[in-house]
């Protein structure tokens, strides 16, 4: 048996509604020869007379009335699918997946993006993974991932395009019983224990570049990529972190037990969004680059 015809029911159901063939035409905007030849074919189709043609009124038949509501089920279900479809290419809803080099860019940088996308687009969700710049440059070619906010440089990669984002301003984040200069340099921190980001990170390299450029190349007492976590070290007074600083007027989410120092000389990370460069992305994935753009500072 042949599956069943989508605009054939619809023509069926109109029928039931209305009661005749040429009003169901005229709702449908089809001729009303068009009605009847849906109808029989139906019929033909299933093995089962579906209507009853009287002098004024067509009715279903048992065969039909049931015929009747599982196409309103199957007809509601359909223009539910082609709407949802609709919505997902016109970047209207659909799930997002985004890698993010650190936990402190979720933290730190996205919550407005997310209130941002509530507002606008509460159908689009956003879903973050903290997997490291090159984690997440392979999930994005690879199709894991739908973008990422990674740091730079990074290598020409086939495939990626990548779009400058925000600069972020690193710190001193410093145990709050220790004594602290009021602007922190690399000799002061290499005379002290070191939190730092593991190696073959983009951001240990970018520390170790900062310190070489002083002269020092120090080692850590603790390697870690998780932002809140070297946050908490350095709370617990296990040592110092090179973190990205609390926007101004912020307190940084280690709380009382954590002081926070400018760098001398200044540590910038600069952060790019990552994506597929071959063919189109997906109306969802275009909405957030869009409220990323708009959440950017240079």
């Amino acid at each position: 048996m042949r599956e069943l015809n989508l605009d054939q029911l619809r023509t069926l159901v109109a029928i039931a509604d209305l009661g005749t063939f040429s009003a169901a035409a005229q709702a449908l905007h089809l001729a009303q020869p068009t009605v009847s030849l849906h109808v029989s074919e139906l019929e033909s189709r299933l093995g089962a007379t579906l209507v009853l043609r009287g002098a004024r009124r067509v009715t279903t038949t048992p065969a039909g009335a049931v015929l009747v509501e599982r196409g309103r089920r199957l007809l509601r279900d359909a223009d539910d699918a082609i709407e949802a479809v609709q919505r997902q290419h016109q970047g209207l809803a659909g799930r997002v997946r985004i890698g993010c080099s650190t936990t402190s860019v979720v933290v730190d940088l996205l919550p407005p993006v997310f209130h941002a996308l509530l507002k606008h687009y509460p159908d689009i969700v956003l879903t973050p993974s903290f997997l490291g710049s090159e984690y997440s440059v392979s999930g994005v070619l690879a199709g894991a991932l739908d973008l990422a906010i990674i740091a730079l440089p990074q290598p020409a990669t086939p495939g990626l395009a990548l779009t400058p984002w925000r600069q972020h301003s690193m710190a001193a984040f410093i145990p709050a019983s220790w004594e602290a200069p009021r602007r922190v340099t690399p000799a002061w921190l290499a005379q002290h224990p070191l939190i730092m980001n593991q190696p073959g990170s983009r951001m240990y390299a970018l520390t170790m570049e900062w310190f070489a450029q002083a002269g020092f190349a120090p080692r850590a007492r603790i390697e870690h990529d998780y932002d809140v976590a070297m946050r908490g070290l350095v709370a617990a007074g296990y040592g110092v972190a090179l973190l990205p600083a609390p926007d101004e007027g912020k307190v940084a989410d280690a709380g009382e037990h954590v002081q926070t120092r400018p760098l001398s000389p200044k540590l910038t990370r600069h952060l790019a969004i990552a994506y597929r460069a071959n063919g189109p992305l997906d109306g969802a994935t275009q909405r957030v680059i869009e409220m990323l753009l708009a959440f950017g500072r240079g």
